[in-house]
């Protein structure tokens, strides 16, 4: 099925998909331990540690969906304290995402199943801040893409059911602003033939990536705690 590839590329250049597998190929490491048992969301205090060559696993898993970048999202949440106006919730959003999810026979997810999200396309509502956060904060010029490469899934005791929604912890490694921890994502996917659609949510702490919090103009103060959401929409590879 050659359409969600076409969608890619277009929108997003040519040249990512393959910057894309670069970037995930430089920031896979030795895999570690797996969680035992389900855990609260959030970056885990050790470093990233998956290992797998991402297009030879691609290559041998025997299904794989393909994420559809123009009907799928990534987006973070953010509070922040404002002068004159106090609370105020930031959400910067991108289609710019792309991966693979992979399966054995039994509907079960694989390791190295991946995406990528390309950090310079992140908009919220006020140019400003956005073009702030580029050249400061996240400096996507120089880290341009945050990837995550899953090493296992907690809570999932069977293979995703056609026309079922199954729940479950994703565990691996997320890459940002050139720093690579284990994290865990909350997540819940559902498989109907030819589509996988799915959410997963996770939080993480901007110190934990050697990232300063954006302390500029009217902004008095920014939560401890980003809240990371993916929305994917992929269809199945022939």
């Amino acid at each position: 099925m050659g359409h969600p590839f076409f969608t890619r590329t277009r929108l997003l250049g040519a040249g990512f998909f393959g910057t894309w597998l670069a970037a995930i190929a430089l920031t896979i490491g030795a895999f570690s331990p797996a969680v035992a048992q389900e855990a609260s969301p959030g970056a885990l205090a050790t470093p990233g540690a998956v290992t797998c060559n991402v297009e030879e696993a691609v290559a041998a898993a025997p299904l794989v969906y393909t994420v559809a970048s123009a009907e799928s999202t990534a987006s973070y949440v953010a509070q922040e304290e404002l002068a004159s106006i106090g609370a105020n919730e930031v959400v910067g959003t991108t289609n710019a995402i792309i991966g693979s999810i992979l399966f054995d026979d039994e509907g079960m997810p694989l390791e190295c199943s991946n995406f990528a999200v390309d950090m310079r396309t992140l908009v919220t509502d006020e140019s400003q801040r956005d073009n702030y956060l580029r050249s400061n904060t996240l400096e996507s010029d120089t880290f341009p893409f945050a990837t995550f490469v899953l090493g296992n899934v907690n809570g999932l005791d069977e293979g995703l059911v056609e026309g079922e929604t199954a729940a479950g912890q994703l565990v691996g490694d997320l890459t940002l602003h050139g720093v690579t921890r284990s994290v865990i994502w909350e997540a819940e996917f559902t498989r109907d033939g030819e589509a996988l659609t799915g959410t997963a949510t996770t939080t993480f702490v901007l110190e934990d990536y050697d990232m300063e919090k954006p302390i500029v103009g009217p902004v008095v103060s920014i939560g401890d705690e980003i809240v990371l959401n993916v929305e994917i929409v992929a269809a199945r590879e022939s």
